[in-house]
């Protein structure tokens, strides 16, 4: 994969394999000019060709790393290919080849939204293969640095810092530390959250690129003192590998209290999942009825507190009577408040929803409540909607925009003190860290995955509420209308489940916990801190290429 100038020697000389080239007349310049440059495309397509061949492998092993695989060595594997694939390179080529990786990457991650269309999965991936061709470029330009790896590492969290930004608030997905919720980097999400898992992955993987480049570049001349360099970043990348068994992961509670999830179920996966008006509610209460009745014959332990999951009432229970009125039957059938998941009109804006978990109280009905503040772009409401809808019309199935919430979900259900974060939520560093901050002593993932059905999406989101159950040492439930439902211990390990597309119910205890991990304290200032090194190191990166080109220029004077 040789580098430098992209133009061959047929391109600029008067000369083919075919013989002398005769002279263009006058005004045939393009005539001239677009053999040249095709056959220079040509050339740099087939210099190129290997290493994006490479590439797109690396990006597709780095999504098999993820749920619903979880073969997460691969995440060491695909980010020691990229460092490999874009060291000594230009700027221009790095860039390329991480397009190249981000591309069949996401494409893979992300092809639960085939559901939607196909044409969402292309154009969401590439939206985010954009970041990871800004880190190829950043990957290259920082190669030829001392002690590149640790930049390269620090230019990973940076790529997903930006990620979960922009645009419109970002969209999380596909970090290194999602892909790294059951493996032994998992407990270091205690010290710096997922950014500092992230980094630390990707420190790993860049130190066995540097080993093998380095006994790359030995082969066949190499001796052994030449060789420890690349020894050393192995046992660095093995330290860093069982560091996470030296984290210490608390778990023990003063308190605790007995919860019943309840997963009613859907009458069919896809965009179509809520069937006629009132089906779902009516799925959740009948499943509540009948824990009821086995708590009453004796067959189960009554729970201190019932939780439904988003949008279990498909009617606002607010607007519709018969909806409130199923909602009060079930809640005074169980006896004990039930958090229910509805959606309910803007009480001024026309046209706006609030997507909410109310605590429903058997006496006193419903009471606190908590409103979805991050909605999904594009899916719960859609911006530029004038515009948009005219050329994309199947914007016109989301009818109506999601307004967010202004407030973290902690509330009082029951004896507990809980905080509530639905569905994609859970993604975001930020509004899981600041529900924590608030009081939560355990965390409630309200979420519907129906339209995501058996196609990984619910996997990889249970991924995501594993990873922080260790990150904040919270008990974390997931109640989902069709799954999948859990209960995650504070330790990430998961102690019980529902299947997809199973009417059931969870029972089970769950420590309440007041103590915060180092993560919670610190907040997002890793992520800040190392994301600015790899800032920084591309400023560095920079002024040391130009200075070089200077004293080169000056030599040939």
């Amino acid at each position: 994969m040789p580098s430098g100038s992209d133009t061959t020697v047929e391109a600029v000389s008067d000369t083919s394999p075919d013989g002398p080239v005769p002279p263009a007349e006058a005004g045939s310049a393009d005539g001239r000019s677009r053999p040249g440059r095709a056959r220079r495309l040509l050339a740099l397509a087939r210099r190129t060709a290997p290493r994006t061949g490479v590439a797109v492998v690396s990006g597709v092993a780095l999504g098999f790393a993820f749920p619903p695989y979880d073969l997460w060595p691969l995440s060491l594997v695909a980010v020691a290919a990229l460092s490999l694939l874009t060291r000594g390179r230009s700027v221009r080529q790095g860039a390329w080849t991480g397009f190249a990786f981000g591309v069949p990457f996401f494409l893979l991650l992300l092809k639960w939204l085939h559901v939607i269309g196909w044409d969402a999965v292309v154009g969401l991936s590439v939206v985010q293969a954009l970041f990871v061709t800004l880190l190829g470029a950043a990957l290259a330009g920082t190669s030829r640095l001392p002690a590149w790896p640790l930049w390269a590492a620090c230019l990973w969290v940076a790529e997903e810092w930006a990620r979960d930004r922009l645009p419109f608030g970002g969209f999380p997905w596909g970090r290194l530390a999602f892909a790294n919720t059951a493996s032994p980097f998992t407990p270091l999400a205690a010290l710096g959250g997922a950014p500092l898992v992230t980094f630390v992955v990707a420190l790993t993987g860049t130190l066995l690129a540097a080993c093998a480049a380095i006994l790359w570049g030995l082969r066949g001349s190499g001796t052994l003192r030449r060789a420890v360099p690349a020894l050393e970043a192995f046992g660095l990348a093995a330290a860093l590998t069982v560091a996470g068994a030296a984290v210490p992961v608390p778990t023990k509670a003063d308190d605790s209290v007995d919860i019943a999830v309840v997963q009613g179920n859907v009458q069919q996966a896809g965009m179509d999942f809520l069937g006629r008006p009132m089906k779902i509610l009516d799925n959740h209460a009948t499943a509540t009825e009948k824990l009821a009745a086995d708590i009453k014959a004796g067959k189960a332990k009554k729970p201190d507190l019932v939780i439904w999951p988003e949008n279990s009432s498909d009617l606002d229970p607010f607007q519709y009577p018969q909806a409130y009125d199923r909602i009060d039957e079930a809640v005074k059938a169980i006896g004990v408040p039930v958090l229910v998941g509805a959606l309910v009109d803007h009480p001024s804006r026309q046209g706006y929803v609030f997507n909410e978990g109310i605590v429903w109280d058997p006496k006193k009905g419903p009471g606190a409540s908590y409103t979805k503040q991050h909605p999904v772009p594009f899916g719960e409401y859609v911006p530029f909607r004038e515009q948009l809808s005219k050329i994309i019309t199947r914007f016109q199935r989301v009818p109506r925009d999601f307004y967010p919430g202004d407030h973290t979900g902690v509330l009082n259900i029951g004896p507990a003190k809980l905080g509530d974060v639905i569905c994609f939520e859970v993604a975001y560093d930020e509004i899981v860290h600041e529900t924590v901050d608030a009081g939560a002593r355990a965390l409630v993932i309200q979420t519907n995955n129906a339209t995501y059905g058996r196609t990984g999406q619910p996997e990889q989101q249970l991924a995501m509420s594993k990873l922080r159950a260790v990150e904040h040492g919270r008990a974390v439930v997931t109640a989902a209308t069709s799954g999948i439902s859990a209960v995650v211990a504070p330790d990430g390990t998961v102690t019980h489940q529902i299947p997809e597309f199973t009417r059931g119910v969870v029972s089970a205890r769950i420590p309440l916990r007041d103590e915060t991990t180092l993560a919670d304290r610190v907040g997002a200032a890793p992520e800040w801190a190392l994301a600015i090194v790899g800032l920084l190191s591309c400023a560095a990166a920079t002024v040391i290429g130009r200075r070089g080109r200077s004293k080169d220029e000056k030599g040939q004077q």
